[in-house]
């Protein structure tokens, strides 16, 4: 049998949608068919300010949309499966690729474990392919991971807290009380901890090296590092071709289960009950129960609400349209629109 190839990839861009795409890349163009079976590749890399959802979820669900768009915090779909996860800079992510053949996950969690614990630790895996660590409190989660394969090729990818800001990542993945009925997977909440809190040589640069050495150890092998910049990223087509998906809202919201959004709010001038039905973040179907004395304004409303994407500027483009229609009430369709703008997003 042929001696294990490996390749070590560290990215400098601390974009999510150009990591991502990038991993993707790696996934499916990096490595030709013939050299799945003896290749292993570590990728190592950071996003910063970022809520990372999985294939399936439904943003408005998992995160606050509101709150993330105030303080200017990107929103990122995976390809993989797994929960809502908030990332800045002192978030590590590794990912491990390999053919579907040779791919096992307890190799790389052992390298991972074996990383960690050469600090001192105690860390161990988990029944839902997290890590946890023993501390005075008891057992806490630093690690959690997700999977992804094709007929030819596996990828297992992962977090680790390193010193993460876990304020933020309460804040951003604990929505508003919204009446959301959705199909969506609603991320499972943990104890977390910091790898930093543990022991301080615990550095994003530290747990990086030692993971490498690790990968090589097992291995019994090594490669020259291979660093991933905007250059690199931009002088790749087909990596242009993910990024440009990854990017994209219409992936990123898009790509949501269908679900249905309950609005309600009481105006001087009446109530307002809507109703929205979701698909794909296309509003499919607008429903609007009012007391008001004016019911063309409701039928204009749901008629120009239908079949808009699920967000402010859409809403805002809408009501401003029947404002246009019926100027004699822009007074009531202002007060509206101000309340549903902050409530869709």
């Amino acid at each position: 049998m042929s001696k294990t190839k490996l390749r070590v990839l560290i990215s400098e861009t601390f974009d999510p949608w150009f990591n991502i795409a990038t991993e993707d890349f790696i996934f499916r163009d990096l490595l030709l068919e013939h050299e799945l079976e003896n290749t292993k590749i570590l990728f190592i890399w950071r996003n910063d300010n970022t809520v990372v959802i999985g294939r399936f979820q439904n943003p408005w669900k998992e995160c606050n949309t509101n709150k993330m768009e105030i303080d200017g915090i990107k929103l990122a779909r995976r390809q993989s499966g797994g929960g809502a996860v908030f990332h800045d800079l002192g978030n590590t992510n590794f990912t491990f690729l390999s053919g579907k053949k040779t791919f096992d996950k307890s190799i790389n969690n052992k390298i991972i474990l074996n990383a960690v614990n050469s600090f001192g630790l105690n860390g161990y895996t988990s029944g839902r392919n997290d890590l946890l660590v023993s501390t005075i409190e008891g057992e806490k989660k630093f690690s959690g991971s997700a999977f992804k394969e094709t007929k030819d090729r596996s990828f297992h990818h992962g977090t680790l807290l390193i010193n993460t800001n876990l304020d933020k990542l309460s804040h951003y993945l604990n929505p508003d009380k919204k009446k959301l009925d959705s199909k969506g997977i609603v991320s499972v909440r943990s104890r977390v901890v910091n790898l930093n809190e543990l022991n301080l040589k615990i550095t994003h640069e530290s747990i990086q090296s030692q993971i490498i050495s690790e990968f090589f150890n097992h291995y019994q092998s090594d490669c020259p590092i291979e660093i991933l910049d905007h250059g690199f990223l931009l002088n790749q087509p087909k990596l242009n071709s993910h990024f440009l998906k990854m990017s994209d809202w219409s992936w990123r919201f898009g790509e949501s289960p269908h679900f249905s959004h309950l609005l309600d709010h009481r105006f001087a001038w009446g109530n307002m009950e809507v109703h929205l039905n979701i698909e794909n973040a296309i509003v499919k179907k607008a429903v609007i129960f009012s007391d008001s004395l004016h019911p063309e304004m409701i039928e204009c409303l749901m008629i120009n609400l239908e079949n808009i994407p699920y967000n402010k500027e859409s809403f805002n483009s809408a009501i401003d349209v029947v404002i246009f229609q019926i100027p004699m009430i822009e007074e009531y369709l202002l007060e509206f629109k101000n309340w549903i703008l902050n409530e869709i997003n």
